[in-house]
């Protein structure tokens, strides 16, 4: 059967990193624990840490989260759908806007709950995803300060998560500015230049963050220790909080060739084979975890020497070369996963969650 192990150890590791990192640059930070699908097993140790913020995209996380800590502050990251804007004000306590609409409509909501509900506003800053245009920025600023019940305690920004736009020292000194114009405009104190997240760390470790940034919304950078400009792991932090193990439920030598008149297989394509390949066999394994789950594309083998042939449904065959192998029946395999592989899983009811 397969499952899904959470090291605690090395999570705990890359915690401490950052959060000295952040503590000796003045900076607060709240973890993005959207990648755990809201699975209250893996909450709970991240929780455990000591964490003050969390922040998700999906509000059925952020009321697991308030159910298993009510006093963690509570961030959804982003832009409010009207149709979820009640448990919105009720499950988080600060949301990312982009839309006047939307705000004015948080506003009321939050009167009826009795609430002051904090929020972020959101800057283009050019990935092109969500953020209020910067020649907006002073009108869209100057229609939400008489709002009642709602407190505006950041600017912030999104890079590199649509089109792959790099944060750079000039667009974060720019997002720093607009923070400045708003203040001195509306005579307001604006806590928060949320401009970091995973993809920014490298500026902070090379001293190159403008120090008007001071605050981090951070998911993939704690969880697999990456530095995203270059994809290696970040000095002085791990890989390897989450492992992926199937269980081998078929091991058979077979030709390396199917048999027979080949047209289009279960998710459309249709498979070509070498002809130099007629009449060889190998050992092929079947694993008990399928495109249900994950997409090939999102793992490998931590084996070397095995190779994925191919995927249906609810099973992977892997190959494991023309040697006897040293795998039987009932054996299981690592997986190695990316940030989006672990996101599949999380997200998959039919792969066990454990803790190491």
């Amino acid at each position: 059967m397969a499952f899904m192990e959470l090291r605690r150890e090395v999570l705990k590791h890359n915690y401490n990193y950052l959060d000295e990192l952040f503590k000796d640059n003045n900076i607060e930070w709240g973890i993005v624990t959207k990648l755990l699908c809201g699975n209250r097993t893996y909450l709970k140790e991240v929780i455990g840490l000591g964490v003050k913020q969390l922040c998700d995209s999906r509000v059925s996380n952020l009321k697991a989260i308030k159910s298993l800590a009510p006093e963690v502050e509570t961030v959804y990251i982003k832009p409010p759908a009207k149709r979820a804007i009640r448990s919105i004000v009720k499950y988080a306590d600060i949301s990312l806007n982009t839309e006047l609409y939307t705000i004015k409509i948080l506003n009321e909501e939050a009167i009826r709950q009795r609430k002051v509900h904090k929020v972020i506003i959101m800057i283009e800053m050019g990935d092109l995803r969500e953020g209020v245009l910067g020649e907006q920025l002073v009108d869209f600023y100057g229609s939400i300060f008489n709002l009642s019940n709602i407190e505006v305690i950041g600017i912030g920004t999104n890079l590199n998560c649509l089109y792959g736009i790099m944060p750079s020292q000039d667009k974060l000194i720019q997002l720093g500015l607009y923070k400045q114009l708003i203040e001195i405009k509306f005579g307001k104190k604006i806590p928060y230049v949320s401009g970091g997240s995973s993809v920014t760390i490298p500026l902070l470790v090379k001293r190159i963050l403008p120090a008007t940034v001071d605050h981090f919304r951070v998911g993939e950078s704690l969880f697999f220790g990456k530095d995203l400009f270059t994809g290696k792991l970040i000095k002085g932090m791990k890989n390897g909080i989450f492992k992926l193990h199937a269980e081998i439920i078929e091991l058979t030598e077979k030709p390396v060739v199917p048999v027979g008149e080949i047209g289009a297989n279960l998710t459309g394509d249709t498979p070509e084979f070498d002809d130099s390949d007629l009449g060889k066999k190998t050992y092929r394994a079947i694993l008990d975890i399928g495109i249900l789950d994950i997409s090939v594309d999102y793992l490998e083998p931590a084996d070397k020497k095995i190779k994925i042939s191919g995927a249906t449904s609810d099973m992977i065959v892997v190959d494991l070369g023309t040697r006897k192998p040293r795998y039987r029946v009932g054996d299981t395999i690592e997986l190695k996963l990316n940030y989006m592989g672990t996101l599949h899983i999380m997200n998959s009811n039919y792969i066990d969650k454990i803790i190491i």
